[in-house]
């Protein structure tokens, strides 16, 4: 995962039985709660009404997603992990949340009908878990992007130090009929290209990529552990544009989003303060530039066509030192700098992005529960159909 400090099994364990059972399951139900259950903590706050709808279920651990040029929605996932596992013989294990187990499948794509039916593209990418004193949380394909009609990958949940020796985490290309086409190798990038000011006592050798997006016919990663955003060409070029880490030290860089320039959002470290994170603008002359601050645990960032800024949180509330179930929420910033909390109640949500439709999708349930337990909610936010 993004730092060592949020995979305390037991912080998240308490999180998941105080806030979420109690809250979605009546007495005589069983523990497990049910996509509706885990809904049904959602409340808006727009100042008009707000159509709110499950629009997909049973994914395993869903991350960040886009809308293909085909109209459908596609969902990163980190799948379930498995039990291959590595040796400090081998390669170098990562702090406190290690050792990693993981399978060299099981890391899934998935494409949403508008039904919201769940078809499999692939489920041929690693995945991995934290071990089990830190929770088994997992990781596997960490984002999705198109560039015209091709369909790339992100990967954060493979490499020796994640438990599956012979990968790496890296960007591919995914064919039409489910193949994987590898073209660039991110965890031989970092290894041969350090960032400025890395954080030696949470230091993930492999990386763990969270966010993608694509622009002009290229690819532009944001990795949080090491702190850098990169480009990769379509074949498979890497160049950093921006050492987050130089200016920023470990703020743990999640959230990426373009609107006329790159926008990055932070988790920050933990436990979790309030107010901690932030949103900064990379300039043209690629300085971070502070545009909003006073937020907590930012995982996304989007834009709706008016200009607004829609910043996702992971967890919020005074006293949640890690993540909470049931207190992410959904920022509005306008441009004038005025905000709102217009989602609240969402259960460690992951990533968001606006559809064709102008509504909002949210990856929610995103880790911590059992597979098969995320899901993607619609919010029919307006999204810029008509003016503020």
């Amino acid at each position: 995962m993004i730092h060592r400090k949020l995979l305390v099994a037991s912080a998240l364990a308490l999180a998941l039985n105080v806030v979420v059972l109690p809250t979605l399951a009546a007495a005589e139900r069983a523990a497990t709660p049910n996509a509706n259950d885990i809904a049904s903590l959602v409340q808006t706050n727009t100042g008009y009404p707000v159509k709110v709808s499950v629009y997909a279920t049973g994914l395993d651990n869903p991350r960040g997603l886009k809308f293909g040029p085909d109209g459908y929605l596609y969902v990163a996932e980190g799948g379930r992990g498995g039990t291959l596992s590595t040796t400090p013989m081998q390669c170098k294990q990562v702090p406190n949340v290690g050792p990693y187990t993981g399978s060299r499948t099981g890391g899934r794509i998935s494409r949403i009908d508008h039904h919201g039916h769940r078809h499999t593209v692939t489920n041929k990418f690693p995945s991995s878990q934290t071990n089990a004193a830190q929770g088994s949380l997992v990781s596997g394909v960490a984002d999705v992007a198109f560039i015209g009609d091709d369909l790339y990958a992100i990967t954060a949940g493979a490499g020796c130090s994640h438990g599956v020796a012979g990968t790496f985490n890296g960007v591919a290309r995914i064919g039409h009929d489910g193949s994987i086409h590898w073209i660039a190798n991110l965890s031989a990038y970092q290894k041969h290209h350090p960032v400025q000011n890395p954080e030696a006592d949470d230091f993930e050798p492999d990386g763990t990529w969270y966010s993608m997006v694509a622009l002009r016919g290229n690819l532009y990663a944001l990795e949080p552990n090491h702190g850098e955003l990169v480009k990769i060409t379509p074949h498979g070029k890497i160049r950093r544009i921006v050492d987050v880490s130089a200016t920023q030290g470990h703020i743990v860089p999640t959230a990426l989003a373009y609107h006329h320039h790159f926008f990055i959002g932070n988790l920050h470290t933990f436990p979790i303060v309030t107010g901690s994170s932030k949103v900064l603008k990379l300039t043209a002359n690629r300085q971070l530039w502070p545009v909003a601050g006073q937020l907590t645990t930012v995982v996304g960032i989007t834009f709706d066509k008016w200009g607004r800024m829609y910043v996702l949180e992971n967890t919020t509330g005074k006293g949640n030192l890690f993540p909470t179930p049931g207190t992410g929420t959904v920022v509005r910033i306008d441009p004038s700098g005025a905000r709102k909390t217009v989602i609240s109640g969402l259960v460690l949500p992951t990533a968001m992005t606006f559809g064709p439709d102008c509504a909002l999708y949210v990856s929610n349930a995103g880790f911590g529960l059992p597979p098969g337990m995320g899901q993607v909610l619609r919010f029919d936010l307006d999204g810029g159909r008509h003016a503020p």
